[in-house]
């Protein structure tokens, strides 16, 4: 169990730092797209009122998509994301001073988004996309990232998912990919890894990973190891897997995934559901107190 559940470390933006509102952080989900698995996280129409309703509810940070990576989708272009994901940035951001995330792998989408007052750069591709590129905006920047593990692009990544060892092969990666970004200027205190459940994954590998949080930061040289690592597997079919429930009824089940996830040392919670999501945390340590 994490001994230090409520000593989670401060996240530090480009011009401040921000505490969690409960025991760990909080990025509400905010999909501006037409195809997300989860159906109810749709928000074309209404992304700005959905935000501000997490952030009632108590998000720490809103993560706004405009590119569907659910298993079997495929990319859109550059000019499509920006005009998905910028207006709403911009609305947002005259209505709430919240941290905003950008869900992209492209480097064009994110130095808009930088620009309309986002915060954070949250990239599936770990930066592998945009390469040196993305690294330098980010660093230039001074804002902190999250690095992903996929195998594969969505389109394809269901269909190779076996592992000898996903701890440390997932591993390994991160020990690349945060050596990228640390030699491209970026403060390892800044950088979150996110282990990807469910891209390129089968329910064994979910499994261990949900686990593992705290040996993949063990993974990493302890002079560049981050000091977060997201969790984001909110009603992901691993879920319905675990439960043998569809997407619409798997809250309760990501509730417990992620309670045990923070166990093992997850300090972000990537979510559908806010309101939920706070309700157990706020349970869990007003308990741990006795």
């Amino acid at each position: 169990m994490n001994d230090s559940f409520f000593e989670v470390p401060e996240l530090r933006l480009s011009d401040r730092s921000i505490k969690p509102k409960q025991s760990v952080f909080i990025f509400g989900i905010v999909n501006c797209t037409p195809d997300s698995f989860y159906e109810k996280s749709r928000c074309m129409d209404n992304a700005v009122e959905k935000a501000l309703s997490m952030i009632e509810a108590g998000a720490d940070v809103i993560d706004i998509g405009g590119e569907s990576t659910r298993p079997g989708s495929a990319y859109i272009s550059e000019e499509e994301e920006i005009s998905r994901v910028i207006p709403v940035v911009r609305e947002l951001r005259k209505k709430t001073g919240c941290p905003i995330s950008i869900d992209t792998r492209k480097p064009a989408v994110m130095a808009r988004a930088l620009d309309e007052g986002a915060d954070i750069l949250n990239d599936i591709s770990a930066m592998t996309d945009g390469g040196e590129e993305m690294a330098d905006l980010v660093s230039d920047r001074k804002i902190p990232v999250i690095l992903m593990h996929k195998r594969g692009n969505p389109d394809i990544m269901q269909l190779n998912t076996a592992y000898d060892d996903v701890l440390a092969e997932t591993g390994n990666f991160f020990r690349e990919r945060v050596r990228f970004a640390v030699n491209h200027g970026i403060d390892c205190d800044k950088i979150i890894i996110d282990a990807g459940i469910g891209f390129g994954k089968d329910l064994v590998s979910n499994s261990r990973l949900i686990l593992g949080s705290a040996d993949l930061l063990e993974s990493i040289p302890s002079e560049m190891r981050p000091v977060h690592v997201m969790m984001a597997l909110s009603r992901k079919s691993c879920i319905g897997q675990m439960t043998g429930r569809e997407v619409n009824d798997r809250l309760a089940g990501t509730l417990a995934a992620n309670l045990i996830a923070l166990e093992h040392g997850a300090t972000m919670l990537r979510v559908h559901d806010v309101a939920e999501t706070r309700d157990m945390l706020c349970v869990y340590s007003a308990l741990k107190k006795f």
